[in-house]
C-alpha cells in the first residue's frame, strides 16, 4: 500500500504533462507517475530527465539496464527491477544474469556469465550506490572500457536511478495490479 494514494488512472491535468508522460509511456500511467503527478513541476522535470536517460544516450542500453537493476537490487526497489528487468532482457542481457544479482559482489567476480564491461558497470554502480564515491581501481576500468562520453553518462544513469529508487522505496509505490482492480485509494 503507497503512503500517499495515486492520483486515479484517468487522471489529467496538467493535460499536457499527462500528455507528454503517457506518450513516453505508451499510453497509460504507471503508479510511479500516478505518484509524481501530485506535484505537477517535479513529474515534469523528472519525465524530461529520465526520457533522456531512457532515450537519448550512447551508453548501450543493455549497459543501461544492468546498472539500473544493480541499483534497484541494492535498495531494495523491486519496482523498479521489475520493470527494468525486460528492457535488460530485450537489450541482450540473460535470466541467469538476472538470477545473479541477488548477490552484486559475486556477480562483479563471476567471469563466466558476464563481461569485462558488465563486471565494471556493475562495480561501480556497487560503488556509487553502496558508498557514493568509485575506488580509483573502478573508475579506471570503466574508463578504459567505454568512451568519456559513455563513462559520464553510465555515471548519470546510476545517480538518476538511485534517485527514482529512493522515490520508490519512501513512498512504498507499488507494483501495477494488471488485473484491472487498480483502484485509486
Amino acid at each position: 500500500m503507497p503512503r500517499i494514494a495515486y492520483l486515479p488512472q484517468h487522471h489529467d491535468e496538467p493535460e499536457d504533462l499527462v500528455a507528454a508522460i503517457r506518450e513516453r509511456r505508451g499510453g497509460e500511467l504507471l503508479n510511479l507517475d500516478r505518484m509524481l503527478l501530485h506535484s505537477p513541476a517535479f513529474a515534469r522535470g523528472w519525465n524530461g530527465l529520465l526520457g533522456a536517460v531512457r532515450g537519448e544516450l550512447a551508453l548501450d542500453p543493455a549497459l543501461r539496464e544492468l546498472a539500473i537493476c544493480v541499483v534497484a537490487r541494492l535498495n531494495g526497489a523491486e519496482y523498479e527491477f521489475m520493470h527494468h528487468a525486460p528492457p535488460f532482457l530485450a537489450a541482450g542481457g540473460s535470466a541467469e544474469q538476472l538470477a545473479l544479482l541477488h548477490d552484486i559482489p559475486a556477480a562483479v567476480d563471476n567471469r563466466l556469465a558476464f563481461s569485462a564491461q558488465e563486471r565494471a558497470v556493475m562495480a561501480v554502480t556497487y560503488d556509487m550506490t553502496r558508498r557514493v564515491r568509485v575506488s580509483e581501481a573502478h573508475f579506471a576500468a570503466i574508463r578504459a572500457l567505454l568512451p568519456q562520453q559513455q563513462v559520464v553518462e553510465l555515471v548519470g544513469v546510476i545517480a538518476a536511478y538511485n534517485m527514482v529508487s529512493r522515490f520508490l522505496v519512501a513512498l512504498d509505490v507499488g507494483i501495477e495490479d494488471r488485473s484491472g482492480s487498480d483502484a485509486p485509494h
